[in-house]
């Protein structure tokens, strides 16, 4: 049987070398071409897009926590699937924490996956830990194919994922150094981070100073050049990190960094006293401090834009007591993260091809996916339709996050997700899931 032949045809089409009218050609799960927009191709099924709307990439979201096995009340992979493709995403990379196991051996590794197997409506992948004690554990999980290791440098919330010392983050570097792998790191000082408590904002940020990011960053790339280990700053919240990456990448360390939807939209100055919804670590900061991360974002210093979606149950964000010193630190944001960024790029001046390098492109090249997160011929054939003009707003309830918290309650946004597609076929959320589970170098 011959392989199911599909057009798309788009008046606007964001691929590598911009933004064009087209027809991309689609056989089987994989684009073969993309045409001129009136191209003819004889036997293929056709869809054309509405004036209205963009053809994307399918986004490639690569920190979410989807808390599967052990906590799936806080959120669990077919929920969190679902919310993805709602939002665009189509392909997703799941954090080795806040399940039971973390992923630190293949033993949990396995355990994940068999958890994800037949629930998952996009594609997902998985990164390993980083933790006191299991470096003899670090190789056999990248050989069986994750996506590299995830630390942190303080306490990571949970007891059963810890945080590395100076002399064990040397050691992780050496033996991932060793086998070409990657190190992503959770960059705040340990003894620079101090308690909070109370209804006051300002308190908590207080309790968690750019300088804790600062000093973690700068003994990271110290080891990256060092070790040879190629490094990963996540979820930047302090601007003053900036040029200390951008020196250590001049230097030839290996070193990138994302940031992530609510340091780029929301400011410090407007969170109210007891709204715990906006905690995470790091934390929101000022206005003139997210200014500076869009200004990272122009000058190609921050490469990534992802969610780090981070939820856990209601009860968990003490609402009740507004108390930011007890509160789950984390924001639930894996389907909004495209309105929130068109929204706010588009004010600054950037386009669809920017959101799309940061959203797609940069995270798919991150994370060696050398299938995903571009309209190119052999590519997989994933999409995000989007009605950039189109707008919403945000009602927690309506969300397919499994519980219906967010900062983002009652904020107008542009850009409404059409429809999204994984493979070659628009993913239908009344069907039975169809994902797959990715392995690194095989994607």
């Amino acid at each position: 049987m011959s392989e199911r032949t599909l057009v798309i045809r788009a008046r606007r089409t964001v691929t590598p070398s911009g933004e064009r009218p087209a027809a991309v050609v689609v056989r089987g799960s994989v684009i073969a071409a993309v045409e001129a927009f009136d191209a003819v191709v004889p036997g293929a099924e056709e869809v054309h897009l509405a004036g209205d709307e963009v053809l994307l990439p399918g986004l490639v979201d690569s920190h979410v926590h989807v808390n599967d096995p052990g906590r799936t009340e806080w959120e669990g992979f077919r929920s969190a699937t679902r919310a993805a493709a709602a939002g665009g995403v189509t392909t997703l990379v799941d954090m080795p924490l806040n399940s039971i196991p973390p992923t630190v051996d293949v033993a949990a590794l396995e355990t994940k996956r068999k958890t994800a197997r037949d629930q998952i409506w996009t594609d997902a992948g998985f990164w390993g830990g980083a933790v006191p004690g299991n470096v003899p554990d670090l190789r056999p999980l990248h050989e069986a194919g994750v996506f590299g290791f995830k630390c942190f440098l303080s306490p990571s919330g949970v007891e059963e994922f810890g945080h590395l010392d100076r002399a064990q983050l040397d050691a992780a570097m050496r033996e991932i150094a060793s086998f070409g792998g990657l190190l992503i790191v959770h960059a705040e000082a340990h003894d620079a981070v101090g308690a909070a408590h109370g209804r006051d904002y300002r308190d908590f940020l207080a309790s968690r100073p750019r300088e804790a990011e600062n000093r973690a960053v700068r003994e990271v790339v110290e080891l990256s050049g060092a070790t040879g280990c190629r490094v990963h700053i996540l979820h930047v919240s302090s601007a003053e990190v900036v040029p200390i990456i951008a020196q250590a990448r001049a230097g030839g360390v290996a070193v990138t960094a994302e940031t992530c939807p609510h340091y780029l939209t929301l400011t410090a100055e407007d969170i109210p006293p007891g709204a715990t919804q906006f905690k995470c670590c790091p934390p929101i900061r000022e206005r003139d401090n997210r200014e500076q991360l869009w200004a990272a974002l122009r000058d190609g210093v921050i490469d990534l834009v992802v969610s780090d979606h981070s939820p856990s149950t209601v009860a968990l964000k003490r609402l009740d007591s507004g108390d930011f010193g007890e509160a789950w630190g984390g924001i639930s944001s894996l389907q909004l993260g495209l309105p929130l960024v068109w929204t706010h790029g588009r004010a600054r001046g950037f386009g669809l091809s920017d959101v799309v390098r940061w959203m797609a492109q940069a995270p798919a090249a991150q994370t060696g996916m050398r299938r995903k997160g571009r309209i190119e011929p052999g590519c997989d054939a994933d999409f995000c339709v989007l009605a950039p003009d189109e707008e919403f707003v945000v009602v927690a309830r309506s969300l397919h996050h499994r519980n219906p918290i967010t900062p983002y309650e009652g904020q107008r946004l542009s850009g409404v997700v059409r429809s999204t597609w994984l493979r070659g076929e628009r993913i239908d959320l009344g069907a039975p899931p169809r994902g797959r589970m990715l392995v690194r170098d095989e994607t």
